[in-house]
């Protein structure tokens, strides 16, 4: 095969969880692009629709959108059952969402804490157990779980400003988790012929901040070897790999795309 055909997703139905957000957003456009059918789950019902007309105008894609709170496992259970009913099975889970509240060590409350780890690991956990037995009526199913840099590296503490900046520890503990469930997952899937990778991005502050902290923008630069902050379209490249044939004999890896940052 030559590599357009092993990228080619075409006739795949891809879900992605947070698929409206600031990373989950170019996601979508990744596999719109390919030509996957494109299911935008969120929190929200508006971002998700309004997202879905832009893949159709720009990309001429496929799409869907849904409601869903990965904390709730009837939640879980009601988009999993729209899915099948709508399609019948799923090609592509990419594992995308995550929210929680800016803490330090001092700050964080064992409320945050406990929502952090629900969102960011359990979450994943959730909709992998609900959704693999459509991901088995497929013929090539993947899964994608975005992890982070956090997850196999600490913060450095100097970098931040008190807590409207900082990292919360429970960050980094939920995406290790992601990590490592990925290689669990890898493990225990492979005889249903699942793969299963992570991808690991840093930093990619959000615009919020890129426009509110110059002095703190400049140090999330200097670290990375490649001297600057991460951009959404910056994990294109490694979402299309991932997502394709053209990673077909990867599983239970965790790709960086931090411009080198945990290099030294």
């Amino acid at each position: 095969m030559n590599l357009k055909d092993l990228q080619n997703l075409t006739g795949k139905v891809a879900l992605v969880t947070g698929g409206a957000g600031y990373l989950g957003t170019s996601i979508c456009e990744t596999l719109a692009e390919l030509g996957a059918t494109v299911l935008i789950a969120s929190r929200s019902e508006e971002k998700p629709k309004l997202l879905a007309q832009r893949l159709k105008a720009e990309y001429g894609a496929d799409t869907g959108t849904y409601a869903v709170d990965i904390t709730n496992i009837d939640s879980v259970k009601a988009l999993t059952s729209k899915i099948e009913a709508e399609y019948g099975r799923l090609d592509i889970l990419v594992n995308n969402a995550w929210s929680g509240n800016k803490n330090t060590f001092e700050s964080i409350s064992y409320e945050d804490w406990k929502y952090d780890i629900d969102v960011c690991l359990n979450g994943v956990f959730n909709c992998t157990k609900e959704i693999k037995p459509l991901l088995t009526k497929s013929d090539d199913p993947v899964i994608v779980n975005i992890a982070s840099m956090y997850g196999h590296i600490a913060p450095d503490y100097r970098m931040y400003d008190g807590k409207r900046y900082a990292n919360p520890p429970s960050y980094g503990a939920a995406k290790a988790g992601v990590i490592q469930l990925t290689k669990y997952l890898a493990s225990f899937l492979s005889e249903e012929g699942i793969r299963v990778n992570a991808l690991s991005p840093g930093a990619f502050p959000f615009k919020s901040t890129q426009g509110e902290n110059a002095a703190f923008i400049q140090r999330l630069s200097d670290k990375a070897i490649l001297g600057r902050i991460g951009d959404p379209d910056d994990l294109k490249g490694a979402v299309a790999l991932l997502c394709s044939q053209a990673s077909r004999f990867m599983t239970g890896q965790n790709i960086c795309v931090d411009g080198g940052w945990a290099v030294w």
